[in-house]
């Protein structure tokens, strides 16, 4: 395997909080930082818009790609009008899963890190606050890691800076950084499609509402 490691990283970025968060967690760490976000036909637009906003605010490349595919072979309710937001049953996967996505996604910011001259992919993903997913596993991202590394000849390294992390954990780490208040007020991560806290009632919302108040708590009891 050719040895093509360097200090550059692409970022998988959808402009919500999780996303947002890992891409202040590489500015710290790389040399040169790249986002990728991806067009998936998505209801709501405005998730490509906040994540032009953020790259844009933040000087950093940012690579738009069309996947419009993903949304012919994987209907779900991210994408589908006639398909109501869900969440999972005795077992079964909620309706805001889309197959293969991580996997996809993961690919392509593979791709385009090696044109890119980047050997660091990261991603929000993670296994403490996740719905089921199992394209958000630690072991998925691991295995994904080793494939692309073999299939391309490359030396990636997939970095997961959220896997074990819960909600008020990721609130925290935003705010090491000072950036807590921008996350919160710039990012998009409701199912409903409405920029900050959100719509307050969606899967989505309530858990990262109920992890900012768990952290500022948290960072409350702390300070007395």
């Amino acid at each position: 395997m050719n040895n093509n490691s360097n200090n550059n990283a692409v970022v998988v970025f959808s402009g919500g909080q999780d996303s947002t968060t890992c891409l202040f967690w590489a500015l710290e760490r790389f040399d040169k930082v790249i986002a990728v976000t991806f067009n998936y036909n998505q209801k709501h637009k405005l998730e490509i818009e906040c994540a032009k906003n953020i790259a844009k605010e933040l000087g950093v490349e940012h690579h738009i790609l069309d996947m419009d595919l993903l949304n012919q072979l994987a209907p779900n309710a991210l994408t589908r009008d006639d398909i109501k937001i869900e969440e999972g049953k005795d077992g079964e996967l909620p309706s805001t899963f889309v197959e293969g996505r991580n996997m996809v996604f993961l690919t392509f910011a593979a791709i385009l890190a090696k044109t890119k001259n980047a050997s660091h992919i990261v991603t929000g993903v993670c296994e403490t606050d996740f719905s089921g997913y199992p394209d958000c596993r630690d072991v998925f991202v691991k295995s994904l890691n080793v494939t692309a590394n073999l299939a391309m000849d490359y030396d990636f390294v997939m970095h997961t800076p959220l896997m074990w992390l819960d909600k008020a954990q990721t609130w925290e780490l935003a705010d090491k950084y000072g950036k807590l208040e921008y996350v919160r007020e710039k990012t998009l991560t409701c199912y409903n499609g409405i920029i900050g806290d959100g719509c307050g009632e969606c899967p989505s919302c309530k858990l990262r509402q109920h992890g900012l108040e768990t952290y500022l708590k948290q960072k409350e009891e702390l300070n007395k």
